[in-house]
């Protein structure tokens, strides 16, 4: 984490569940340079009411900007699916969600696993950042691990992290993993809940529309946070998100539990006629 100002030691969150909704599992994914802390309110309401959660720390992320830039997105990418597919082995419907870019490796996720459903906050599949169009050029100038900090930069700092405060290289890393996703929004075919600020100055309104178009699923939510920044699960518009997330897997779990009773049902046979 770069620029915190929160006095928690950013760390993995994970919780078994309880009672009804104990088998539906809900992996979480934070956003770029943040750590758990970032979707913690999320994840602990999911855990009040019984759902099994999981939300990593993803490597480099949570300490400084050197960590960061000692990964790349594939990396990242990896330890979500791993989070992802050890909740799934012990739930009987597992969901993936996230904020930003992990928004952004949720649905990278949606389009390589059979998940029940996919919920994002945010998600990035383009920004604003205007250094990665002249990354390349500085390659041949200077360090792509030094921080370069803009003159106006289009992020602010937040409780989670400064995303203004990363290291170019990591910030290219960031472009390979919105351009993979692009790529595969195709095969993404679970239902999705897609949240978006009204505000956001993170990740511009076209992340949406590329999401809108490219999503080979035929459910689509979209709900509106109208009073939000880009960290939304840490603003004003939150108990919406925790609200309408919450009804959209109990929803989705129930319609793939039915889905699963009558595929189990067997065939029956014609009576027979003499």
């Amino acid at each position: 984490m770069t620029g915190s100002s929160t006095p928690l030691a950013p760390a993995a969150f994970s919780y078994p569940g309880h009672g009804a909704t104990a088998g539906i599992g809900v992996a979480i994914c934070h956003g770029f340079t943040g750590s758990p802390l970032s979707v913690l309110p999320w994840a602990e309401h999911l855990a009040r009411q019984g759902f099994a959660v999981s939300v990593p720390l993803l490597p480099g992320h949570g300490t400084d900007w050197r960590d960061l830039a000692r990964h790349g997105w594939q990396d990242w990418y990896q330890a979500f699916e791993d989070a992802y597919l050890e909740l799934s082995a012990r739930t009987g419907h597992c969901y993936v969600a996230g904020l930003s870019m992990g928004g952004t490796i949720a649905l990278r996720t949606a389009a390589h696993h059979r998940v029940t459903g996919v919920a994002v906050v945010n998600p990035g599949l383009s920004f604003y950042d205007r250094r990665v169009r002249y990354i390349g050029l500085l390659k041949h100038i200077k360090r792509t691990t030094v921080p370069v900090q803009e003159p106006h930069p289009t992020a602010s700092a937040t409780e989670d992290g400064d995303y203004s405060l990363t290291p170019l290289e990591a910030v290219h890393q960031l472009s390979r993993l919105f351009k993979a996703a692009r790529r595969e929004l195709p095969a993404v075919a679970a239902p999705a809940l897609v949240f978006q600020s009204a505000t956001d100055i993170v990740v511009p309104p076209s992340s949406v529309e590329l999401l809108r178009k490219g999503l080979g699923s035929r459910e689509l939510e979209l709900v509106s946070l109208p009073d939000s920044g880009h960290v939304a699960t840490l603003d004003v518009d939150a108990p919406l998100i925790f609200e309408q997330s919450v009804q959209f897997f109990l929803r989705h779990a129930a319609a793939s539990a039915r889905s699963a009773a009558v595929t189990d049902q067997p065939a029956t046979s014609p009576p027979e006629t003499r």
